[in-house]
């Protein structure tokens, strides 16, 4: 993202490894949050959280993406956009289930619509109209971020989330998979080339309500959303997993990993239970053999 956008910074609640939301968006029932992961950006260590924007009639109306540093408590805010064939910019009215970042490339899953791909090295500044039009709402000026590709994939995509090796390095994969209200919800493993996912691997954990899933060597990771109860973080390999004994946030959605403060992140989405968690690594058991 350029330097001279100067965003505009806004406080977060930082309590332990606990992050919480001042103002409306702690409990309005307009906008959601969905999606998690961790990255630099202007040089600072950043948890990108994605939001959907949503009618009385639940239709989806715009998204955006808080970037929280996680050195300060502060966040900011950027629109997420598609150019239309005239050139004038769109909401992008996507659900964001989940996301995953790599450098300029952010990944945010489209639920049913593929993956749509963000280029945050293009983040600019709109104001008046095209603002408002953006974010659905009646801001003056936003940062937004166009994107720059649509991958289409053979699955829901409710979620995206990352790959690390065993020693933490994050490697050009993600996790793929579906919501379902069923136990028919797939995962995939995609490698990311230069133009999009080639997959890897399938298989299907038999747990409902998947809302997130990362990778860590051979362990994998899968959130599950249980109404207003704590979420359950089910654990094993690819193709056999079970439930853990760590609880996640109620209404728990993405998962993302990072090794860098050693913390598994995820989220609550109900109005008035909303958090950002991270569940030390120690905890878990993760990274122990990192050298």
């Amino acid at each position: 993202m350029p330097h001279p956008h100067r965003p505009s910074w806004r406080p977060v609640l930082r309590h332990g490894s606990d992050v919480r939301w001042l103002t409306a968006r702690s409990w309005t029932n307009r906008w959601y949050p969905q999606g998690v992961d961790t990255g630099l950006l202007q040089g600072r260590r950043m948890l990108a959280i994605s939001w959907f924007r949503q009618d009385r009639n639940r239709t989806h109306l715009a998204s955006r993406v808080s970037f929280i540093d996680l050195a300060r408590p502060r966040r900011f805010d950027v629109a997420l956009a598609i150019e239309g064939d005239d050139g004038a910019l769109e909401p992008a009215r996507i659900h964001v289930g989940g996301l995953a970042w790599f450098g300029d490339r952010l990944f945010a899953a489209a639920t049913r619509q593929g993956v749509w791909e963000f280029d945050l090295a293009g983040v600019r500044r709109v104001q008046g109209t095209t603002a408002r039009r953006l974010t659905g709402g009646s801001r003056s000026k936003t940062l937004v971020a166009v994107r720059a590709r649509e991958h289409p994939i053979d699955l829901r995509c409710s979620f995206v989330g990352r790959v690390f090796d065993e020693a933490g390095r994050s490697l050009p994969r993600v996790l793929i998979g579906e919501f379902r209200s069923g136990e028919e919800g797939r995962i995939g493993e995609f490698e990311l080339t230069a133009h999009g996912f080639a997959p890897v691997r399938e298989f299907t954990p038999g747990v409902r309500h998947m809302q997130g899933a990362a990778l860590w060597g051979q362990d994998i990771l899968i959130s599950q959303s249980d109404g207003l109860r704590p979420g359950a973080l089910w654990r094993g390999s690819f193709g056999a997993v079970e439930p853990s004994a760590t609880a996640l946030p109620a209404g728990c959605q993405d998962l993302a990993l990072d090794p860098h403060l050693g913390m598994l992140w995820s989220l609550g989405e109900h109005p008035w239970h909303r958090v950002v968690r991270g569940v030390p690594f120690a905890t878990l058991g993760i990274g122990e053999d990192r050298a």
